[in-house]
Order: C-alpha cells, then sequence, then structure tokens
C-alpha cells in the first residue's frame, strides 16, 4: 500500500507542477486542481495541507530536477565549460509543444509572487541553489586550469543563469528557430572563449 500511496502522489505532484507551471498560482483555481489531480478537495487538503503548500512542493520538484539535471551534465560532460556550452546549445531546440511552458517555472513564479514575502524568498532560494550548481562548473573549471585563476566563478554563473533564463523565454515567444540557433551558439561561444588560450 505504501508504494501505491507514494506513486499516487508523484503523480499528483507532477500533475500540479504541470498546472501550476502553464497556469501560474494565482490563477489556479482548486477547481482545476481537482480536475488535474483528479482528487476532491478534502483529499487534497489532508494530502497537501494547502493550495500554497502544494505549490511549494512542486516548485521543490521542478528545481529538483533542473538541479539534477545540470549536475550529471557537468558530471557525464568533457570538461566544465563544455557541459555549460552543450547546455546554451541544447536550448535551441526548446519548443512550447514539447513541455508544459519553455519558460522557466521559477522565474515565472518570481515574477508572480508579491515583492515581500516568504514565497517570494523561498522561490529566490531555489534560483540560488540553481545559480550555485553553475559556480560550482567554473570552480571546476578553474581548478582544473581550464579557466584562468583570476576568473570569477560567482560572477560568470549569474551571467549564464540569466543566459538560460532568457534564451528560455525566446523559445516562449516562439523566435524563430534559426535565430534561435544562432542566439545559443553566440552565447556558446562566450563561454568557449572564457577558457585559457592553449584550450581554445
Amino acid at each position: 500500500m505504501a508504494r501505491t500511496a507514494s506513486y499516487d502522489r508523484d503523480k499528483a505532484l507532477d500533475a500540479a507542477m504541470t498546472l501550476f507551471w502553464v497556469k501560474g498560482y494565482h490563477a489556479t483555481s482548486l477547481k482545476d486542481l481537482e480536475q488535474a489531480l483528479s482528487l476532491r478537495p478534502g483529499s487534497i487538503y489532508a494530502a497537501f495541507h494547502s493550495k500554497e503548500a502544494l505549490f511549494r512542493e512542486t516548485l521543490d520538484r521542478y528545481s529538483a530536477r533542473m538541479e539534477a539535471d545540470l549536475v550529471a551534465l557537468v558530471e557525464h560532460a568533457p570538461s566544465p565549460l563544455a557541459a555549460l556550452r552543450g547546455h546554451l546549445v541544447g536550448l535551441s531546440d526548446l519548443t512550447p509543444c514539447d513541455r508544459p511552458s519553455t519558460a522557466c517555472m521559477l522565474v515565472k513564479s518570481l515574477l508572480e509572487a508579491p515583492r515581500d514575502g516568504d514565497l517570494r524568498t523561498f522561490i529566490s532560494a531555489h534560483l540560488d541553489r540553481i545559480e550555485d550548481v553553475i559556480a560550482t562548473a567554473f570552480r571546476k573549471a578553474r581548478a582544473s586550469g581550464e579557466l584562468p585563476a583570476d576568473a570569477d566563478p560567482d560572477r560568470l554563473a549569474l551571467r549564464v543563469q540569466t543566459y538560460i533564463f532568457g534564451l528560455k523565454i525566446q523559445a516562449q515567444r516562439e523566435t524563430d528557430p534559426e535565430k534561435m540557433r544562432q542566439l545559443c551558439a553566440d552565447l556558446a561561444e562566450e563561454i568557449r572563449l572564457l577558457s585559457q588560450p592553449s584550450l581554445q
């Protein structure tokens, strides 16, 4: 029974994540959640306590997957910078039809959240963790000599995170595919040029 409950919860969280990702927190009604999760209101509150608690859990889920994907990319690429270049180039293939939204769920949620509040802080903390994954890749590149010794991993990570979110927004706008490929290639080239001259 425990395995079934766990599976059902995972399925419900994925459905809720998709719904919040597409509609946003405020535009998602209890009726929307009932239909997406195939649960009655009482069952939703018994399982997740509140709409906001459910929303936070879906953000945890989204962020964890994004972090895991980036970590795996860095671990399996020939080098940390190659991993980041590959990630940027890969974003040229994003299309609105192959996922709930090409825009980052965390960024969309941050824009919707009140300027002052626990939810905004919660979302920002997730963004910080993703930025730190990127910074760790740059630290590894610096330690291996792929980057110059005076490179600033934190500053570079903020730049690359901004590139990633910007590219996802362009994909959401359905920017011309060739323009997307060129843009992704240009940004990936910026990463290549960061490396030591002997490694370029």
